[in-house]
């Protein structure tokens, strides 16, 4: 059986994140399996020069993000852990309190009931105290959160090396390989 990671794309802005991370995966041995919420397959079109069906095409298997019925929504279909980015408000509210309406955050729901590894990409700034209680409520029960701050000891040049350092946060976490930015500490790449 080949690895399983779920990646929900919720309507935040910042989709660009969800697409590039289904990139990078086809590149792994991980079967993903996505599901987009109507926000987020609105924003795909408003952020990105794809359509939601290019970002579908680039998973393994695609689920309806009604569709509550689907194996992601039972702890026993195995996966890996679980990525949504990026990550609303309001699907970061559903999880931390386990309001399961749509596919996305019943998924994530499992992925925790489970002890799986979950990353939240939250996009939203500033934040209010509200916020902050959610992810803390996430975070209690397991979740990683990880906006997508930027970092600049590795001297990014574009904007995708700005998203690729999150990913590569993101990959670190869940122990997947990569050479995504430059490490604190390394010398700088002869070609970067």
């Amino acid at each position: 059986m080949s690895k399983r990671i779920v990646v929900g794309i919720s309507g935040a802005s910042g989709v660009i994140y969800g697409t590039r991370l289904l990139n990078l995966l086809k590149e792994t041995d991980y079967e993903t399996h996505l599901i987009i919420s109507e926000s987020g397959k609105l924003n795909i079109e408003i952020e990105t020069q794809y359509k939601p069906e290019d970002v579908e095409a680039m998973a393994d298997v695609v689920y309806d993000h009604k569709d509550m019925a689907a194996a992601l929504a039972s702890g026993s279909f195995l996966t890996e852990g679980m990525i949504v980015v990026p990550c609303t408000i309001k699907t970061l509210s559903g999880i931390a309190n386990s309001y399961n309406e749509n596919l996305i955050v019943r998924a994530a729901d499992v992925t925790l009931k489970e002890k799986r590894k979950i990353v939240l990409v939250v996009r939203e700034t500033p934040l209010h105290k509200g916020h902050l209680r959610l992810m803390t409520v996430a975070a209690d029960m397991g979740a990683h959160i990880l906006p997508p701050v930027p970092s600049f000891y590795h001297q990014p040049k574009t904007i995708e090396d700005l998203i690729d350092q999150t990913i590569g946060k993101i990959f670190d976490y869940l122990g997947i390989e990569h050479d995504l930015f430059k490490r604190w500490g390394e010398k700088k790449k002869k070609n970067g």
